[in-house]
């Protein structure tokens, strides 16, 4: 390792400074052989003239002056991978000799190999500055990138919509590698039991990729087919390289239908909790800068890099958090699916138990779900800050669905009553109406038996026509009692009148068996009619 060595000229140790290495070229060679711990000696002009090209790590030798650290610090860089060895003047230290700038203090004679040691000791604890801000810094990622997985981990769980969670595992890939493009191909089961890998959805910075549906059979002929038989990763550097012990070469059909160059490839098997594979991930050209666009082959050489194994870690991290939430959003479906089928079935039972209200339940659902529409879309008006989301508007589809589901509960004689009264009520007052006929008959037969008893059969006919004529005006008169009452029977609104014309039937009587008088219509009766 190349250690440089600053010092300000002219200097009382000059002459044993270069002895370090050749002043400017700075590597002391043996046989022409560069020394591991080389020194490049390089003089800092102390009046003021041009200024050195720092290159840190790099020790500093000056004079012992209270300006000397100032001056110092002012021309050197702001970064901490430098110190500086003192000369003294005197015995006493400087003030400033416990900055942490300071490394050390030497006399301003000092043999050579005394100053080695010193620059030893310097290089040495900047070594150790080096290694603690790289541990640091390691550390700092680490944090970083268990927050971002953290953080991916929750969007995941949180998402219910299937392609949205697909696109959202592309995206989240992408971003956390640093890649251009991305696709995702799913194992799925075939008709006849055997399984296969479909292409789900690819994404890119640089276009927009129109990729036909299709699927791939899982061998070892293809990228993603050869990630799942293996059930390994694999980071290629460069795609149109010979890859070792890869048993096909890289198909660039898609590139040139695309008008894209594939440089490096991440392909990642997917695992579920059970440790089996459920997909694939295809991450493409990894890039130095995310915001790069691969517009071009030249791009693509200035931007591509390959795939660190730090990404590597990153994405079967997140593959392991994808494939999880894939399952745990299948479960999800079959739950939503089972509730379906739970809502339907319910709704054929209410139906099968009141098949008068059939088609109902589904008719006020689209309704309110239509209505529901209409006001989310409404942009001024008492309804402008009124929304739903998708979420809300299936709620209140099943809401709607479910409305009349406490029919299931209802006793049948008050599930199935279509009208006002009950088909026993009903009953009961025909039965009143056909002993009032038969009153009314009986009384035309008294009365024809008492004139005959009393007069005779003399001058009977007008009278028997009289006495028929009051029978048949008082049945008519019941007649349209009955006709009326039916009609009011009906679930509708009453005609104009009708209270009146209830209240006179109510009033009107029939002989019961003990000859009491009877009323046609009980007060229950007038107020469910």
């Amino acid at each position: 390792m190349l250690k440089r060595v600053y010092y300000f000229e002219p200097c009382p140790l000059a002459p044993v400074l270069r002895q370090l290495g050749r002043v400017g070229t700075g590597r002391r060679s043996r046989k022409g052989k560069t020394a591991p711990d080389a020194y490049e000696v390089i003089p800092i002009d102390r009046n003021g003239g041009e200024r050195p090209r720092w290159e840190l790590p790099a020790v500093i030798i000056a004079d012992a002056g209270e300006d000397e650290l100032a001056r110092i610090e002012k021309i050197a860089p702001e970064e901490d991978e430098w110190r500086v060895i003192y000369l003294l003047r005197g015995a006493s230290t400087p003030w400033f000799g416990s900055s942490q700038r300071v490394f050390a203090f030497l006399p301003e004679r000092v043999p050579l190999v005394v100053i080695e040691k010193a620059l030893e000791r310097a290089f040495e604890s900047l070594r150790h500055v080096a290694e603690r801000k790289q541990a640091r810094r390691e550390l700092n990622r680490a944090a970083a990138d268990l927050e971002a997985l953290n953080k991916i981990g929750v969007a995941l769980s949180a998402e219910r919509d299937p392609d949205a969670l697909l696109q959202l595992i592309v995206a989240k890939s992408r971003e956390i590698t640093g890649s251009d493009a991305g696709s995702l191909y799913l194992v799925e089961e075939k008709p006849d039991g055997t399984k296969h890998l479909v292409f789900k959805l690819m994404q890119s910075d640089t276009r927009e990729f129109l990729v036909r549906p299709h699927s791939l059979p899982i061998n070892k002929e293809s990228m993603a087919g050869h990630a799942v038989a293996t059930e390994r990763l694999r980071n290629i550097k460069d795609a149109y390289r010979r890859i070792p012990n890869l048993p096909f070469p890289l198909n660039g059909d898609f590139d040139r239908e695309f008008n894209y160059q594939t440089k490096s490839m991440l392909v990642v098997p997917m695992k579920n909790q059970k440790d089996e594979v459920i997909g694939v991930l295809e991450l493409l050209n990894a890039k130095k800068r995310a915001e790069a666009r691969l517009v071009s082959d030249a791009r693509v050489e200035q931007e591509v890099i390959s795939f660190s194994k730090h990404s590597e870690q990153l994405a079967e991290s997140l593959a392991s958090q994808a494939a999880v939430a894939l399952e745990n959003n299948r479960l999800y479906r079959d739950i939503q699916n089972q509730f379906e089928g739970f809502v339907r079935a319910s709704i054929k039972a209410i139906e099968l138990r009141d098949p008068t209200t059939s088609g109902h339940s589904e008719r006020v659902a689209a309704l309110t779900v239509r209505l529901a529409e209409v006001v989310d879309r409404a942009t001024i008006g008492p309804y402008a800050e009124v929304s739903f989301s998708p979420g809300d508007l299936q709620e209140l589809k099943y809401a709607s669905l479910l409305h009349d589901f406490g029919k299931v509960g209802v006793r049948e004689h008050l599930l199935v009553k279509a009208k006002k009264l009950y088909p026993s009520q009903r009953e009961l007052i025909e039965e009143r109406f056909l002993a009032a006929r038969r009153g009314v008959e009986l009384e035309s037969a008294r009365k024809k038996l008492d004139y005959l008893l009393r007069n005779g059969r003399e001058s009977i006919e007008p009278v028997l026509a009289a006495i028929d004529g009051a029978r048949e005006k008082d049945l008519a008169r019941l007649r349209g009692f009955m006709e009326f009452i039916l009609r009011v029977n009906e679930p509708s609104s009453l005609p104009d009148g009708a209270p009146e014309k209830l209240a006179e039937i109510a009033a009107a009587t029939f002989p019961g068996l003990e000859g009491e008088p009877k009323p046609l219509l009980a007060p229950q009766e007038v107020g469910l009619l």
